[in-house]
């Protein structure tokens, strides 16, 4: 008797349109049951945000596409509370375009929607493409790899995998790395413009390039052509600093 076929939740945070997500559902079309909900929009940066002031909207492509006009947290809530007549066996979001490396994660819609699938009880991993997204097909051979073992192997309810990709042809990929998430310098300054008007307005500036990057973390990992595999979690309690902290704060 063969086992029933996992039920995957994909989303992202650049849209239901985006080539990465296309990808990461071609990767996994032949091996498990796969529903996708997805932002209605590019909803990059968005981070864990979820749409408490407007009501949200749900439409179907022909293909069984939903797409939501709210963000990657929203889209996976909104799937695994009520959405669907059924709850899926893991999260799976990405392909991303673009790095989740180091504290990328704070800000990142895709890591948020799979945080979501975690904070709802389920297994969920979040994937990126680093570098300037053409080779997604790499990154779609590296998640079918990982989720073929995990079929054999599963993964600990409520389990978080942060993995990126290096963008390169497949047969440049040296293999997997376990690794810790590193630390990027300061970002750019903002870039001041103006619109029509002439009126001032600012863009965001690129993200700072590696601080804390040596090895073992995810940013040295990627560099090397390995897929950076890190495990997450989400108590941001520093343990260490209570007993100090105790003594600190007054006694009345």
């Amino acid at each position: 008797m063969t086992s029933p076929r996992m039920k995957l939740l994909l989303s992202n945070d650049d849209g239901y349109q985006a080539e990465g997500l296309a990808t990461l559902a071609l990767a996994l079309s032949d091996l498990a049951d796969l529903t996708i909900v997805a932002p209605d929009r590019n909803q990059s940066g968005a981070s864990h945000s979820l749409t408490l002031e407007m009501p949200l909207r749900a439409g179907r492509t022909r293909d069984g596409i939903y797409y939501v006009n709210g963000t990657p947290t929203d889209c996976v809530h909104l799937a695994i509370t009520g959405l669907l007549d059924h709850e899926p066996d893991m999260v799976i979001a990405g392909i991303n375009h673009g790095a989740n490396l180091g504290d990328d994660v704070l800000y990142s819609g895709t890591v948020a929607a799979a945080v979501e699938g975690r904070f709802l009880g389920l297994p969920a991993i979040a994937i990126s493409l680093a570098g300037d997204h053409r080779h997604f097909d790499t990154a779609g051979q590296a998640i079918r790899t990982l989720f073929t073992h995990l079929a054999q192997t599963p993964l600990p309810p409520q389990t978080v995998l942060n993995i990126n990709v290096p963008d390169v042809p497949h047969g440049q990929l040296r293999g997997f790395r376990a690794t810790r998430l590193g630390y990027r310098h300061r970002s750019e300054p903002v870039i001041e413009s103006a619109d029509p008007k002439g009126r001032p307005i600012y863009w965001v500036g690129a993200p700072g390039d590696g601080q804390d990057a040596g090895p073992g973390t995810d940013f040295h990992a990627v560099e090397n052509g390995y897929v950076s595999v890190t495990p997450l979690h989400f108590d941001l309690t520093r343990h260490a600093a209570l007993p100090a902290l105790g003594e600190w704060l007054p006694r009345s």
